[in-house]
């Protein structure tokens, strides 16, 4: 079993993380200006992989102020082809820069034949793409030298023949990797409303030991497929299985995403509000949120 190392403060700070915003370029002017109105911030890593700019000065403006996790959709770690050294090298620069509370990728492909899809597209869910997980995972955590987040995606099909569900999977990926599971729970209820199942069976059967962040989003539902868009409000459902969440796993820090039709921040922090508010009932913290 491959243990990457992990900074000291990182289990200690991690708790007092509680609840966070997405950090997303209209509301830059606005959190550079006001009073601290959020526990943390995570911030797409591909946005600031360049030497200088206004996105990075915001990023190290912002960093005196707010915890800042670095969260990846770029990397493609389960890539057969086409996974490149040199970006996980230059996600490695950001890293070391900015000294994030939390690092986060994908559970994923995207790239392969000299082609980026731009998007993060399912693996089948058998013993070989797991040993291709593990293998990425830990040289991601090698090079960072420190442990990572891997997240369950949204998906629109199923393989024939996998060897495990979702839950199973990302058990076994952080049991062998070291890594820890960033559970985005609205992706859990999408790929149940596309493929059946039951999200709520999948919460129970994750090991808590392993589960170090929780995303919350809202979704869109179509007469085809309901989609993981991030551009509305948490659904109801999903309250409901992110409060079974807390019951399984603890004050796990949380994280509203919200990437489509940008609302105004303090619509944002309307969501991370309700969310504290969960948080602080179940597991008798005290979130931060306005």
């Amino acid at each position: 079993m491959h243990h990457a190392p992990v900074p000291p403060t990182i289990e200690s700070n991690r708790a007092a993380l509680r609840v966070g915003i997405g950090l997303r370029v209209p509301h830059y002017r606005e959190l550079l200006t006001r009073e601290r109105c959020t526990g943390w911030l995570e911030a797409h890593t591909e946005n600031y992989l360049g030497d200088g700019g206004y996105d990075l000065h915001v990023l190290a403006r912002l960093r005196e102020t707010y915890p800042i996790s670095l969260h990846g959709v770029g990397l493609a770690l389960g890539s057969v082809a086409g996974y490149s050294l040199e970006h996980l090298q230059r996600v490695a620069k950001v890293v070391r820069g900015i000294e994030p509370i939390l690092v986060s990728e994908h559970l994923c492909w995207g790239s392969g034949s000299g082609h980026a899809f731009n998007d993060l597209l399912p693996l089948p869910l058998s013993e070989s793409a797991l040993t291709l997980m593990c293998a990425r995972v830990a040289q991601m955590q090698d090079v960072l030298q420190r442990e990572v987040l891997i997240e369950n995606i949204s998906t629109y099909l199923h393989f024939a023949g996998d060897d495990y569900d979702e839950a199973g999977f990302l058990n076994a990926l952080a049991s062998r990797s070291g890594c820890g599971i960033l559970l985005d729970v609205n992706n859990l209820y999408v790929n149940q409303c596309n493929h059946g199942g039951d999200a709520a069976t999948q919460i129970d059967a994750i090991a808590p030991m392993h589960v170090g962040e929780i995303h919350l989003a809202g979704h869109l539902v179509t007469d085809l497929a309901t989609i993981d868009h991030h551009g509305d409000r948490v659904a109801n459902a999903v309250w409901t299985l992110y409060e079974r969440a807390l019951r399984r796993f603890g004050p796990v820090p949380t994280l509203i995403e919200w990437d489509t039709d940008i609302p105004a921040l303090d619509v944002l922090l309307d969501e991370a509000s309700q969310a504290a508010e969960r948080y602080d009932a179940i597991s008798g913290g005290s979130a931060y949120a306005a």
